[in-house]
Parts: structure tokens; C-alpha cells; sequence
């Protein structure tokens, strides 16, 4: 069995005094490792931890995948210096990628049955677990159009979808008129919105992924209450798809009725 940092040490590289960065998503739900790695934020993510968790030379980080024992080895970052954050209670690292790894940096699959809670690992205590199960040809990234059923999308990845013109979702989301959801996953609470004419979804999500309200009362005064990263709360689906040609007044027809079933006029963000 090949093990990970068996990997890393035939590149040449050396790690030291490190750690392993376990990153999974926290029960707030305002940290989604995979879904931050999609949308390139993840190194920012990292940087920033309410505890020193990294006192050691070097990071090997790996994101929870969503098989309970497969983990996605993303880099390995040397720490180059910490201070205290200014705004909130917590500490902000200086992490550089180490060179010498692109090839193997978000492509390598890990078999590692971690039954514990702790996430900041001494390196050399566990290394012999980290199993290597596969090795992706291209790195990990944002997977094709999975089918009208299976849309189900954070803020964050929406918007990498549109920043990158993702051409199998904007054929898709483009073809078609219909209702949609938001979901503030901090509250529970629902929007409900319709897409009708021109380009379809397509055209009115990407007015959400530029501003996180896409002129939406109630989702803007969210906004203007929390902060604009409050958007990360956000989850987009599909409740119905309708013919792109269908008419303004069938698809507004269609929002009503599902306004009415998940009763967002009384119990969520819609205000008419």
C-alpha cells in the first residue's frame, strides 16, 4: 500500500515538524472546506483559526470527502508566521505552498478512517494511515451538470460556476425557465423566486452571484444586517423547470403555488 507522505518525500520535499490539517465542515455551516476549495477561497479559510493550531514547520492538509473515510490531500503549506486578529478573537497564519507538489496537489484520494474529532494532527503519529486510494488525472473541481434533480448549490460554489462560465451548467441553466429556492442554512428560513424569458436561471442566478440578494428585499436587508459574507449561508436549488418559453404569468403561477406549499409568505423570506 502506498502510502501519502511516501508520495510527498520521492518529490523531494521534506516536512519536518508538520501537522495534518483533517479540514471538515463545522456545525455553524460558515466553513465548507471542499466547496471553499472549489471556489479558491480555501487558503484564506485556513489561514484563519481561533486557536494556534498550527505551532509546527509545515501543514499537510486534506479535506473531508463525502465518503466517511476518503479525504482530498489539497498541499502542503509552510507556516511562516501568526498574529492575532484584530476584529475577532482568533489568530491569522502566514501560509506559503510549498513548490515541488502541483502534481499531486488536489488530485491524490486518501483512504483514512479518522474515528476521532480532533482535526490538527501530529504528522508523524498518524502518516502510516494516510492510504493513498487513487490518483486523479486533473485536479478535483466543480463537476458537470448533474441534472435538474440534483441541483443543489452554496453561494460560494454558484459563484465560481458563473465567475468561470462553467459552459455545462450554462447550457443547462440557460435552456430553461422555472422556481427556484434559497435557503439561509444559519436560520432555515426560504426564498421563493421564478426565472422566466431571455436566458433562463442562467441569467437571473448570475444577478445573485454578483451581490449575494439579486435585488431581493428581504435576502438585501439580510445582507445589510450581517455583511455581505453573510451570502455564504446561502443554498440554491430547483423546485420546478418550465419550458424557456413558457409565459411570465404560468411561471409566476408556479412560484405562487410553491410560496404557498413551503409557506415562505408566512414562515420565510418572501414578502409577497
Amino acid at each position: 500500500m502506498l502510502k501519502l507522505v511516501e508520495l510527498i518525500r520521492m518529490s523531494g520535499i521534506d516536512l519536518g515538524h508538520y501537522k495534518i490539517h483533517c479540514a471538515i465542515d463545522n456545525k455553524r455551516g460558515d466553513w465548507r472546506p471542499l466547496q471553499a476549495y472549489f471556489a479558491g477561497t480555501f487558503e484564506i479559510g485556513q489561514s484563519e483559526q481561533t486557536h494556534k493550531n498550527f505551532e509546527c514547520e509545515n501543514i499537510l492538509s486534506l479535506i473531508h470527502l463525502s465518503n466517511s473515510r476518503r479525504w482530498l490531500y489539497v498541499g502542503v503549506y509552510r507556516v511562516d508566521g501568526v498574529r492575532e486578529a484584530k476584529t475577532w478573537s482568533g489568530f491569522i497564519y502566514t501560509l506559503t505552498r510549498v513548490p515541488g507538489l502541483e502534481h499531486l496537489d488536489g488530485r491524490v484520494v486518501v483512504d483514512f478512517p479518522k474515528l476521532f474529532r480532533a482535526s490538527y494532527l501530529v504528522g508523524p503519529k498518524h502518516e502510516n494511515n494516510l492510504i493513498v486510494n487513487s490518483i486523479r488525472e486533473e485536479r478535483l473541481s466543480i463537476v458537470d451538470f448533474p441534472g435538474f434533480n440534483g441541483v443543489r448549490l452554496s453561494f460560494e460554489v454558484l459563484r465560481s460556476i458563473i465567475r468561470d462560465d462553467n459552459p455545462s451548467w450554462r447550457s443547462a441553466l440557460a435552456s430553461v425557465a422555472g422556481v427556484y429556492v434559497i435557503t439561509d442554512t444559519a436560520t432555515g428560513y426560504q426564498y421563493v423566486g421564478s426565472a422566466y424569458g431571455g436566458v433562463g436561471l442562467w441569467q437571473r442566478w448570475t444577478e445573485y452571484a454578483k451581490n449575494g440578494h439579486g435585488g431581493n428585499k428581504k435576502l438585501r436587508e439580510l445582507l445589510w444586517k450581517n455583511g455581505k459574507e453573510y451570502a455564504n449561508n446561502f443554498q440554491f436549488s430547483l423546485v420546478e423547470v418550465c419550458d424557456i418559453n413558457a409565459s411570465k404569468e404560468y411561471i409566476i403561477s408556479r412560484e405562487n403555488h410553491w410560496k404557498d406549499v413551503l409557506m415562505t409568505r408566512e414562515f420565510g423570506l418572501n414578502v409577497n
